[in-house]
């Protein structure tokens, strides 16, 4: 099997050649990039072009390593003891009715080979990365409550996105293929516009994409806008049917665009381009 794109992603020639070094080695594909750049769909699209079922496992910041093999439900053992009798007191007596199979589980025993998302891993702890390095790499966990062991019936292509927000353990990064999603140059970026509005007009698109550009490359924002946010943006500006002559200055200064709301997501970024029309406007 390998990844040569889709219709509804564009994905440079890096990244295919990334995730098929993932499916060649048996590795984890680790993806790191600026939140908005297709972490996620990346595995969406790859298991969709491969034809493989994608399981998920969005985690949080109380998200346990545990929770991605199974857990076991004691409460509700305990409550069902309490009110059960006859036939469900059999049930109750069966520990296997109260463990709750995660998404690493149901990857390993799936009947066919599954893509396995393991999105935004920077956001749990720094011992999860570590808590999950025996099970990625062997394929296989123990189940001490019912004494069984948990072995993968095929290898899942597993991916792995992080924001950056936290340094990875170096034992966890040892075992997984490495790639860092650059943001699109405007060549690529025009690409996968493309994909999303097939019919917008060259022109405005063309006004659309140099003031995007020059939003983000603003020096000090403290959150440049991404592709998510631009295709928010382009969105909006089709809905409202935004006029060309309201994304081009006339003397080819920098000005506030319309509906910049969903470009810059905060105050200090907002206050910050908008102090450097006013200078541009004083400098004439």
């Amino acid at each position: 099997m390998k990844f040569q794109g889709s219709d509804q992603y564009i994905a440079t020639p890096d990244l295919m050649l990334a995730v098929n070094a993932a499916l060649t080695l048996k590795r984890p594909l680790l993806v790191k990039g600026e939140p908005g750049t297709g972490k996620t769909m990346l595995a969406e699209e790859v298991a969709t072009a491969l034809g493989m079922p994608l399981l998920q496992w969005h985690i949080k910041s109380t998200t346990k390593a545990q929770q991605g093999l199974y857990e076991y439900d004691a409460v509700s053992r305990l409550r069902d003891s309490q009110l059960s009798g006859g036939e469900e007191a059999a049930r109750v007596r069966d520990i296997r009715n109260y463990i709750v199979k995660g998404v690493l589980w149901q990857a390993f025993t799936a009947e066919q080979p599954v893509a396995l998302l393991i999105d935004e891993i920077d956001k749990a702890d720094i011992e999860f990365p570590n808590d999950l390095l025996r099970e990625i790499d062997r394929m296989e966990f123990y189940v001490y409550e019912t004494r069984e062991l948990i072995k993968a019936r095929h290898r899942p292509l597993v991916f792995i996105t992080s924001n950056n927000e936290k340094e990875l353990p170096d034992a966890f990064l040892r075992r997984c293929f490495f790639h860092y999603i650059k943001f699109p140059e405007a060549e690529t970026m025009q690409r996968i516009v493309d994909v999303h509005f097939p019919g917008l007009k060259k022109q405005l698109l063309a006004a659309a994409m140099k003031t995007f550009y020059e939003v983000r490359n603003l020096p000090g924002l403290k959150k440049k806008p991404s592709t998510s946010e631009l295709l928010d943006w382009l969105k909006l500006l089709v809905a409202e049917d935004i006029p060309l002559e309201a994304l081009q200055s006339q003397d080819d200064k920098v000005a506030v665009p319309p509906l910049v709301g969903a470009l810059l997501k905060n105050e200090q970024d907002l206050t910050l381009f908008e102090k450097l029309v006013f200078m541009q406007r004083h400098n004439r």
